[in-house]
């Protein structure tokens, strides 16, 4: 673990937090390591809440000062590391929820779209702008990102490096909700608890699910869906979640 980054838990819930604010939580090659391993780490939590330190950003990027001078083989590692992190939040047994607090440029709304729920303050910006670096998003901004908004408006924000104010990401589905800055932190906290009350079984199966719509054509999907239901059965969360609807009653998930 670094410095720059912190985790803390509260239950079943985990948090962790991009810790660099003198440098708008940009990710250095160490904070994106420490990010990696503590995904690892949390991977028994119910749900995960992935935010950065301050009020002024959530991510405002990669280290651009790092990537000045990399080679083509030393620029394939750090995509590679930033894929791996992506993927990581991508596939995380808990639903996880970005907390966007401020700017989220390049790498840093990269691990937005990652995240399977986005919540953002009023003063959020959120933008692929790797296009005025002379690049090209590399953590999987060219893919995520216009199968959330489409590709009208995924064209414009990596074509054109479009940076977002809050309720313009909401209008095009960027991110679901759009709050104050002072109730942020608590309606996520809220949002992750209602998640984290939920069968940890099931939960992770849906999310496994979703995550096929973009990967599978929908004959194959579908028959995912049916192994991942079928498999629930005799399940603890699924005999506690129906006799308790049988008995009227509120479930009791382990």
């Amino acid at each position: 673990m670094t410095d720059s980054l912190s985790v803390e838990r509260d239950g079943a819930v985990a948090t962790i937090t991009v810790d660099n604010p003198e440098n708008l939580n940009a990710l250095d090659v160490e904070t994106l390591g420490a990010l990696e391993e503590a995904l690892a780490e949390t991977a028994e939590a119910r749900a995960l809440v992935l935010t950065g330190a301050g009020e002024t950003a959530f991510v405002a990027g990669a280290d651009i000062s790092y990537m000045t001078d990399l080679s083509v083989t030393e620029a394939q590692a750090y995509a590679e590391l930033g894929h791996r992190v992506c993927d990581a939040i991508e596939t995380h047994p808990a639903p996880v929820v970005a907390a966007v607090n401020g700017y989220a440029f390049g790498g840093g709304a990269e691990l937005a779209l990652a995240c399977d729920m986005r919540v953002a303050s009023e003063n959020a910006v959120i933008g692929q702008t790797e296009i005025e670096l002379g690049i090209v998003p590399g953590w999987g901004g060219t893919q995520r990102l216009s199968r959330i908004v489409g590709d009208a408006a995924a064209r414009r924000m990596v074509l054109l490096g479009e940076r977002l104010d809050a309720e313009s990401a909401a209008e095009i589905g960027l991110v679901g909700e759009v709050v104050s800055q002072e109730e942020l932190h608590s309606v996520v906290s809220d949002l992750a608890s209602e998640l984290a009350a939920k069968p940890r079984f099931a939960l992770s199966a849906a999310k496994e699910a979703l995550n096929q719509v973009h990967e599978l054509p929908q004959s194959a999907g579908l028959a995912y869906e049916r192994r991942l239901w079928s498999g629930l059965f005799g399940t603890a969360d699924q005999r506690e979640g129906m006799s308790a609807f049988v008995e009227k009653r509120d479930p009791e998930f382990e």
